[in-house]
């Protein structure tokens, strides 16, 4: 059954076109919601994940996070915003560390502004599990250091500050959403799961990845969007910085070997360099606390590892979904 949304008021979505942001937008529709969804302006005139998508509470603008006037444009009349739009890929803030200072800091500092020149109720802004680094306390509390190992993290460490400093300064409604390592349905190939799932769902023998020993906590995309549902709906949680965890790891190793039997592939695993990070700047031990979120909502996680696993390869090996991917060429 649908929420009533009559007094909630229009849901924006920033990044919407995007793994995550498209998986949020999906659910907030089932729940009701009139949803403004924003895809990164493009003249090919494409949507991303939002291509198809008719419901008719959708409304689809398409621009940047990087123009302020666009921002302030969008944020008119949404009483909720939740902020997705990021350049996230590790690899490429290597070479291209000033597109993501624009986007991700800049980006985030555009939309506190017009969201607080909107009055909007709530503005969740998307952090990452990336800013603690590898982690010197397990699990992973909030107040855990910040620990900037790659230009990347260094700019959403910077993006969160901006949006605290905004609700010191402003009073801004914010809450920092800050999810572990989500995966499923729609992922890019950059991440390990989907390019292990898609080398071996294209037929690859000997299939390629990066270091295998870190550990992460793996979050099934449907638990991460009902994660953000639950901050932004909570009371009285503005200025907190949450994390989105299961509150276990495992290794990429152990991971892998998951994907191989659920799958029933008989292949052998090469390391490819050019997937390495440098030593500096690989986190290898991510394990979230989610005693706070736990404590503030009744979120919980609710999808195992092997399920999502599960769910994630039954999308990844449908031909239609296959063949988007490029499974030769390493995506950054």
């Amino acid at each position: 059954m649908e929420n009533d949304n009559t007094q909630r008021g229009l849901v924006l979505v920033t990044g919407a076109d995007g793994f995550i942001g498209s998986h949020l937008t999906d659910m907030l529709l089932e729940r009701g919601y009139r949803v403004r969804a924003l895809a990164q302006y493009n003249s090919f005139n494409n949507l991303g994940w939002l291509e198809g998508n008719s419901n008719p509470r959708l409304e689809v603008v398409t621009g940047d996070v990087r123009d302020q006037s666009f921002c302030r444009h969008i944020a008119q009349g949404c009483d909720t915003i939740y902020h997705l739009a990021a350049l996230i890929a590790i690899p490429y803030s290597y070479v291209a560390p000033e597109s993501y200072v624009d986007t991700n800091i800049k980006g985030t500092m555009n939309m506190c502004l017009a969201a607080r020149d909107a009055g909007v109720r709530r503005l969740v802004v998307t952090s990452t599990s990336e800013v603690y680094g590898t982690a010197i306390t397990v699990p992973i509390a909030e107040t855990h250091p910040r620990q900037p190992q790659s230009p990347y993290s260094a700019t959403k460490i910077g993006a969160d500050a901006i949006a605290k400093s905004f609700y010191n300064a402003f009073d801004l409604p914010v809450v920092i959403a800050r999810p572990f390592n989500t995966y499923g349905p729609r992922q890019s190939a950059r991440a390990i799961i989907p390019t292990i799932i898609s080398q071996i769902a294209a037929g690859h023998r000997t299939i390629r990845v990066g270091d295998l020993t870190p550990t992460r906590d793996f979050n099934y995309v449907a638990d991460t969007c009902r994660g953000f549902i639950a901050l932004g709906e909570a009371p009285d949680i503005e200025g907190r910085e949450i994390n989105i965890a299961t509150g276990t790891e495992v290794s990429m190793q152990h991971t892998l070997e998951t994907i191989a039997r659920l799958m029933g592939a008989d292949v052998e695993w090469v390391v490819d360099p050019q997937r390495l990070r440098p030593s500096k700047s690989e986190v290898f031990r991510l394990c979230g606390d989610n005693t706070l979120i736990t404590s503030l909502t009744s979120w919980r996680p609710q999808v195992s590892l092997e399920q999502g696993l599960m769910n994630t390869i039954e999308w990844f090996t449908d031909p239609v979904n296959l063949a988007k991917y490029k499974t030769e060429v390493y995506n950054v």
